[in-house]
């Protein structure tokens, strides 16, 4: 079993980013303290918008290291498959993209939180 950090991304950018597409996540809020290594990135369907609000039918797609952060600019748009830029937000730039050959259902949260999983089942 391992621990690690999860970012849930809401459908179909959590694919989008296992697939190499999306390259740029937008937040609002930066992460503690960088680089993230092995950060789990959990689809699932629906915004979570409250602190503790937790979706039970998240998937696991892929593994990511997020590499930096910086004020998210108007020519990241694409990289971000975004419909448009907005000042304030923050880019974070993920590296090292693994996606899993079959997807392992985990709860999706808000923010940073850990999931525990088998090792058998991470991508290398």
């Amino acid at each position: 079993m391992r621990i690690l950090a999860a970012l849930s991304i809401v459908a179909p950018h959590g694919e989008n980013i296992a697939a190499g597409r999306k390259t740029v996540e937008v937040r609002s809020w930066q992460p503690p303290t960088l680089p993230i290594e092995d950060l789990l990135i959990v689809e699932n369907s629906r915004l979570l918008t409250e602190d503790g609000q937790v979706d039970p039918d998240g998937v696991a797609v892929a593994l990511v290291d997020v590499v930096s952060v910086a004020p998210w600019l108007p020519d990241e748009v694409a990289a971000a498959c975004s419909a448009g830029w907005q000042a304030g937000y923050f880019s974070w730039r993920l590296g090292n993209v693994r996606p899993f050959s079959q997807r392992v259902r985990v709860p999706a949260a808000r923010k940073l939180y850990e999931v525990h999983l088998e090792l058998a089942s991470l991508p290398r």
